[in-house]
């Protein structure tokens, strides 16, 4: 990446295993579009919930030439009590906006915008 990753956590324990993870998910992107230049990620625990055990929100912000690619993956899904689980879905929503930045930004690259030509001698 050409800038760093900033990582925060609120109301959850920051911890090694976590931000190696978030840092892992972040190079993938990075290898999958190589012109990111900022990479903000947020996880964060409400600390008033009603619900069994923490759904946790991730919040990624992604800095593009001529676009911020935003993805807020937030409490509400039952598999979101896991913390894995929600940073699996968020940087996966990551890699489904970048594909689609990248398609409307290149059009000519993409497979479906392809036109095949006759050629005329």
């Amino acid at each position: 990446m050409k800038l760093p990753l900033e990582i925060t956590f609120r109301n959850v324990a920051r911890t090694d295993d976590i931000e190696e993870r978030i840092r892992s998910k972040a190079a993938k992107l990075d290898r999958f579009y190589d012109r990111i230049t900022g990479c903000r990620v947020v996880v964060e625990a409400p600390h008033n919930h009603h619900n069994k055990g923490n759904q946790y929100q991730v919040h990624i912000e992604l800095s593009v030439p001529g676009a911020d690619l935003v993805v807020n993956l937030d409490k509400g899904k039952p598999e979101h009590a896991d913390l894995g689980v929600a940073l699996r879905d968020a940087f996966n929503a990551a890699q489904r906006q970048l594909q689609a930045f990248a398609e409307r930004s290149n059009p000519g690259r993409s497979g479906a915008n392809m036109r095949i030509t006759d050629v005329v001698s």
